[in-house]
């Protein structure tokens, strides 16, 4: 259905999963011209009227984060000195969700000073996927709507696996809440992985909680970054008994060796959103399956538009 005052635009991060939104939303995607000077900086121009309009502005800030994050700070203003009505930024993955706190002194919280630049730049609302915290949704001063992947998950999992052999696993004790809540969707048992993080980016699986012996286990995650945890943890599953280990994570950032890393281990499979655009590497690696979030975000964008329910979406 077409909606007169809804304008979508997409940002350079993803332009298939912007364009899926906007087919099914059932609206055009808006026409923006992007230029970048030889020194980097980036131009945007709204080449149709929002005056008085609701604008949509879709864009992850993974890889590059910074110019992608300054891409969306642009855009934001390019729209409040159109005299949009409101600026609701779209942001399936928020990068530097994970500093989110003080993790040693004299480090940043540079989860706040992102959210601080969105709400002064003149956003006044954000949309976005399983913020790898959720307390995040405080650091702004305008509405952030938080949604999650997991019905996506369950259903897949539905579809595609014998409920009476699996096992959801949470690959360290920070993500049992999530691991929780998709095995309680299921009514299937939860094992947890416990592991140490001795540098970033680096993990040591130390024990396993829970009988897996004999179990397909899946484990859930909100990202999955080098896969260094993720295959770690798998190769314990194994170790413990455990027949298949599989994978769904939100976000697939997938850096450095993620993807021989993906290629070289026994997990069974890795099913990631489409929140991330990802590169051939990962594609062929043979490990990875993508599921699409752009029904789930174009159902948002709508309601929010249409000053309705959110939370239905994911109960």
């Amino acid at each position: 259905m077409f909606h007169e005052k809804l304008r979508l635009f997409s940002g350079t991060s993803n332009p298939p999963l912007s364009q899926a939104i906007c087919d099914h939303i059932g609206q055009p995607l808006g026409d923006l011209y992007f230029q970048r000077f030889s020194d980097g900086e980036i131009f945007i121009q709204v080449k149709e009227t929002i005056r008085g309009h609701d604008a949509f502005f879709i864009q992850s800030t993974s890889r590059p984060a910074n110019a992608n994050l300054m891409e969306l700070l642009i855009f934001i203003d390019a729209a409040k000195r159109a005299s949009a009505r409101n600026i609701c930024v779209v942001i399936p993955y928020f990068g530097y969700a994970r500093q989110d706190r003080k993790s040693a002194g004299r480090t940043p919280i540079s989860a706040k000073l992102v959210a601080d630049l969105i709400s002064r730049a003149g956003a006044t609302r954000v949309l976005t996927l399983d913020l790898h915290a959720t307390q995040i949704q405080g650091f702004f001063d305008i509405p952030v709507d938080n949604i999650f992947a997991i019905p996506l998950f369950g259903k897949d999992i539905e579809e595609r696996s014998d409920l009476d052999d699996i096992m959801i696993v949470s690959p360290d004790v920070g993500g049992v809440v999530r691991a929780r809540a998709l095995a309680n969707r299921l009514h299937v048992d939860m094992a947890i992985v416990d592991k140490r993080r001795p540098a970033p980016n680096v993990a040591k699986v130390m024990n396993i909680i829970g009988d897996v012996s004999g179990k397909h286990c899946i484990l859930i995650d909100d990202m999955v970054d080098t896969a260094g945890t993720l295959c770690g943890a798998a190769e314990a599953l194994l170790e413990q008994g455990a027949t298949k280990v599989s994978a769904y994570a939100s976000h697939g950032v997938l850096s450095g060796p993620a993807a021989e890393r993906l290629a070289a281990s026994n997990l069974h499979e890795l099913v990631i959103t489409d929140s991330i655009l990802q590169p051939e590497a990962v594609l062929n690696t043979g490990k990875v399956r993508i599921i699409s979030i752009a029904s789930l975000m174009g159902e948002a964008i709508t309601r929010i538009y249409d000053a309705r329910s959110i939370s239905s979406l994911y109960e």
